[in-house]
């Protein structure tokens, strides 16, 4: 006795669901080369990394008259100037030993540093700015440390006895060594191409962007949601700025159609509103991009640290910002025709200039030569205006928006449509009064 028994349910109450059958599952047959272990660890998922091919790593068959064997040799290592003998295991081969240098004695580089004699130093470096602060005990420390450990100032700072900070060592070294290689040349030429005399080292400006990167490290998340929200609030003066000095087109002044002159004055003032309308798009192109570009400038300021690459796309953008998205094209076809990449390869600071000039450059050969096929048109059309044969144009035949006359008080609707022009050889009948129309007939219903 169940508990369907005693609810005195039947036994079959519920249908039976019939068990669907399972698909067969496909085996895998194991690939060769693979132990069974591996196989079922992995399923036989192809590895993450390629695998080395198993042929690359036989080596060649040995001869029979090569005889090779493993032996513990001394070696010397020409970085080393004490002369330290140090043993390996050495492969041999017919008991000939390898000759030659250290295999790992090429990856040590030394770096060249200057060296001075007392009388250089009383001539050339005891009276400059940044050696008032310095004596030549302290000099030559520093240059014993420099040349004992390869130019890492971090680590000379740290051995420094004195409390000189990682810039004040910086400045000593490249300063002494600019004025002798000066001092040394013969002619300004040997020098020119120098880094160490061309590219001054600067301590404020390195103490500047140090400071600079530890004010944005130490920044809250509460300091950079104002952040964002003051550029947001720079790109939209920015935005404002723009729309102000968008060009107005300008006005053209009404003329009469009972003027006999009014085609000529009319031509005559449409060229003349062209002329001023071009000379003001030039003008808002050349002029434009500097006001921008200055915003821009201004905006990057707040940020304080920045990569030149993206104020360099900021003023691109800045420049680019009133021309078409054709133009843009353009300028971009003409950068690549010229062989020069979009974006500098290397953004210095020279680098990015020179390539924000050719882009405005171009910008500017682009609307000349827009004003230019303008003209051509112009000037086509006149000719083709001027031809034998071809009938003046009248100010009576030019198309007119037709005028509502306010002023009627009859039964005729406002803004009445113009009615249809007939042609030559049919003649148009005077439209009838309203008076004289029949008058409407009304239905039963009404």
């Amino acid at each position: 006795m169940d508990a369907k028994d005693i609810l005195g349910l039947p036994k079959n109450a519920l249908p039976t669901q019939e068990k669907k059958p399972r698909p067969p599952r496909e085996s895998q047959r194991k690939p060769d080369g693979i132990s069974r272990e591996v196989y079922a660890l992995t399923g036989g998922l192809p590895p993450l990394m390629p695998a080395i091919d198993a042929s690359q790593l036989k080596r060649k068959a040995q001869s029979e008259n090569e005889k090779i064997s493993w032996q513990w040799l001394p070696f010397s290592n020409s970085a080393r100037k004490d002369d330290l003998q140090l043993y390996h295991w050495v492969r041999v081969v017919n008991g000939v030993p390898p000759t030659g240098d250290y295999s790992f004695a090429k990856y040590n580089k030394i770096v060249e540093v200057i060296k001075y004699t007392d009388e250089e130093y009383e001539k050339y470096l005891s009276d400059t700015v940044c050696g008032l602060n310095w004596t030549k005990e302290e000099t030559d420390l520093l240059f014993d440390l420099c040349q004992k450990f390869d130019l890492r100032f971090i680590v000379i700072a740290d051995r420094f006895p004195s409390s000189k900070t990682v810039e004040e060592l910086k400045d000593r070294y490249y300063s002494v060594s600019r004025a002798i290689l000066i001092a040394r040349a013969k002619s300004p030429s040997d020098v020119s191409r120098n880094p160490v005399v061309t590219e001054g080292y600067n301590a404020s400006q390195e103490t500047e962007r140090k400071r600079s990167l530890n004010l944005i490290l130490s920044h809250t998340k509460q300091q950079e949601c104002k952040d964002v929200e003051v550029l947001a609030q720079a790109k939209r003066i920015y935005e404002a700025r723009k729309s102000i000095k968008a060009p107005v087109e300008p006005e053209l002044p009404a003329i009469s159609d009972n003027d006999p002159c009014a085609a000529e004055k009319e031509n005559a003032v449409a060229d003349a509103a062209t002329s001023s309308l071009n000379l003001q798009l030039s003008s808002v192109a050349l002029s434009n991009p500097a006001s921008e570009t200055a915003s821009v400038v201004a905006s990057l300021r707040m940020l304080h640290v920045y990569l030149r690459s993206y104020a360099h796309a900021q003023m691109v953008e800045a420049v680019s910002s009133n021309a078409a998205i054709r133009t843009i094209k353009r300028v971009e076809q003409t950068l690549q025709d010229l062989g020069v990449t979009l974006k500098p390869k290397i953004p210095t600071k020279s680098v990015c200039a020179e390539h924000l000039e050719l882009r405005k450059d171009i910008l500017i050969l682009l609307d000349l030569q827009r004003q230019l096929q303008n003209k051509e048109a112009e000037s086509s059309s006149f000719r083709d205006a001027d031809a034998p044969g071809t009938p003046p144009k009248r100010a009576m035949d030019l198309d007119r928006a037709f005028a509502p006359d306010t002023q009627s008080t009859g039964g005729e609707r406002f803004n009445k449509r113009e009615p249809k022009r007939k042609g030559p050889g049919r003649s148009e009948a005077p439209s009838s009064p309203a008076q004289s129309k029949r008058p409407r007939k009304y239905k039963a219903s009404d």
